[in-house]
């Protein structure tokens, strides 16, 4: 196994004058070539932040409107047989402006004086296992044309929008797609559109909303677990589409299925078309404690 560490490019520029908030370039992770599939896992404890899609070759651009005196980072790249593996944690080093964050996500106290946001891009060139991790703040990410084989993302308190904004789908099939939410919430949108096989959402006290309205190319299986949060899942219009649900529930939560989801076996609930075809059907295994499962057609 060839095993080589390489380098972070850190491109913050230094300019006589320059202001904080002007948004410049902060590091760049070239591709090598001899990898055919990139590993990375990306960490930020505050702030809001962007992942969008890339025609660039490099494998990681990240652009910001801090300065070097505002964060702190951790960065290791390191190249095992044929696959890139990057890891990239940014901390806010003002400990009282952190403090300050969350005191305003969870008490509504005052807002921070000024947005402080990452925007980061990736090739549409190689394949990726992406893992994103968020403390508090708000992320953004489209998936929109990049060749995504794994996804995660875990989130504390922060708010999570993902999506495929410009209507590409995943270049390659995925094999699963998995959200984790602690006290935030996750809106993910267009999930046909990923090409996954197993869809992978665990809710602590936050929320978590998966849009599956749209009938998928191949059969996806759904593992969903709620503690005292909500889960939304919305169903596609089409009733040829067909669709099996499996819930363990306890009489202090709450599971409103549609009307067509009528029950077959006890904790078992299918629709018309699943008795016609149900080797392509949505299946969810789903398991709720204090919360709230809600399924519903998208208009």
């Amino acid at each position: 196994m060839q095993k080589k560490f390489l380098g972070l490019t850190v491109l913050a520029v230094a300019v006589a004058g320059m202001s904080y908030g002007q948004i410049k370039k902060q590091f760049s992770v070239d591709d090598a070539p001899s990898c055919n599939k990139i590993k990375l896992k990306l960490q930020a404890n505050s702030g809001t932040c962007f992942i969008k899609p890339s025609h660039n070759p490099e494998i990681l651009s990240v652009f910001s409107n801090q300065t070097e005196q505002n964060y702190s980072h951790q960065f290791v790249k390191e190249i095992n047989g044929k696959v890139c593996e990057v890891t990239l944690s940014l901390e806010e080093n003002e400990s009282g402006s952190f403090s300050q964050t969350v005191s305003s996500r969870v008490f509504g106290s005052e807002k921070p004086e000024q947005e402080k946001f990452w925007k980061m891009y990736l090739t549409e060139a190689k394949p990726y296992s992406l893992e994103l991790n968020y403390g508090v703040g708000n992320a953004n990410v489209d998936l929109s044309g990049l060749a995504i084989k794994t996804f995660k993302i875990n989130t504390g308190s922060a708010d999570v929008n993902i999506g495929y904004h410009s209507g590409l789908e995943n270049l390659v099939e995925m094999d699963t797609f998995s959200v984790r939410v602690d006290l935030g919430s996750v809106n993910a949108k267009n999930l046909s559109l990923a090409r996954t096989k197993y869809v992978v959402a665990n809710v602590g006290f936050g929320n978590v909303m998966l849009d599956l309205s749209t009938a998928p190319e191949v059969a996806n299986h759904i593992k969903g677990s709620v503690g005292a949060g909500n889960l939304v899942i919305l169903l596609p219009s089409d009733d040829s589409v067909p669709v099996l649900v499996h819930v363990k529930d306890s009489w202090l939560c709450s599971v409103e299925l549609t009307d067509d989801l009528k029950e077959t076996a006890p904790n078992t609930y299918a629709n018309a078309a699943y008795a016609k075809n149900p080797k392509k059907a949505l299946t969810f295994d789903l398991d709720v404690s204090l919360g709230n499962i809600v399924f519903k057609e998208k208009p």
